[in-house]
């Protein structure tokens, strides 16, 4: 299985203010691969060196097999990026604003984009001008998706839309995935990762902190402990070894006790407050 998207040894400084240093990190054909971090972390600086918005100091970025310094416009060919906030002619309706995307890059597009649009339930004789966040989401959604691209790279694709609208997209991406597209997914949501991305990589101060399978990052030993303990009420995450946790308790009086698994979201947070 080859990979769609290599990057190697990436650095972007801006002066003061933080880029990212020294990333490295692979995505797969067929992937969805889940890109995390806390805002600031660097995640839209790596995108945005990707797709040839900004320069980068150093490293390598290799996009289905072209060099992303070099080979932008046969890159942008290949991909459909969605940013977090898209910006719109807003006296342009819909359908004009898909025609104009489509026209950029020299494809009709149309049957495509009126089956996504039927999807979503996107009326594409309404006026950008008088679209919610939501709606707004979803024309940028169909500009990504409407050419059938080999790579999709969206950044906070679900923010605005209802949940509904959050698993028919997912339905979509997963329906281009199995015809063999490849998607690197920005997220902030953490159930949407445990419940559709592959693999994972987690950015913090402009650094990368781990790359691993969602599978293999839940498996953990440390455990959710609730309990009434000399009448006070307790509610962590313990990392130590359960025999451990007998002895501490020994001598005290334990009214009530739970042991669970933690969630994704705590598992992941601990990466984040590390």
């Amino acid at each position: 299985m080859e990979n769609i998207i290599e990057i190697s040894h990436l650095t972007k400084s801006y002066g003061k203010h933080r880029g990212v240093s020294d990333i490295s990190f692979t995505v797969r054909e067929g992937e969805i691969f889940g890109f995390l971090g806390p805002n600031g972390a660097g995640k839209s600086t790596t995108i945005r060196s990707m797709l040839g918005l900004i320069k980068y100091q150093q490293g390598q970025i290799t996009i289905c097999g072209l060099d992303a310094a070099k080979k932008q416009e046969e890159i942008r060919k290949n991909v459909g990026y969605m940013p977090s906030e898209a910006w719109f002619y807003p006296g342009m309706t819909i359908k004009d604003t898909l025609k104009l995307a489509a026209d950029v890059r020299k494809q009709d597009c149309a049957d495509e984009a009126a089956r996504i649009c039927e999807r979503l339930q996107v009326d594409v004789n309404r006026k950008i001008s008088d679209l919610s966040l939501g709606n707004r989401k979803k024309v940028s959604i169909v500009c990504a998706m409407q050419h059938k691209p080999k790579l999709f790279i969206f950044d906070e694709p679900t923010s605005g839309l209802d949940p509904l609208m959050q698993n028919e997209f997912f339905s979509l991406i997963k329906e281009y995935v199995d015809q063999g597209a490849t998607c690197l997914l920005s997220t902030h949501v953490l159930s949407e990762v445990r419940s559709y991305c592959d693999r994972v990589a987690i950015m913090k101060e402009g650094k990368l902190l781990v790359t691993d399978t969602v599978e293999h990052m839940t498996k953990t030993s440390a455990k959710r402990i609730k309990m009434i303990r000399d009448g006070e009420h307790l509610d962590y995450i313990y990392k130590e070894d359960l025999n451990n946790l007998y002895k501490e308790l020994e001598g005290h009086n334990i009214e009530d006790i739970l042991i669970e698994e933690p969630s994704i979201e705590e598992i992941f947070m601990h990466y984040y407050s590390e």
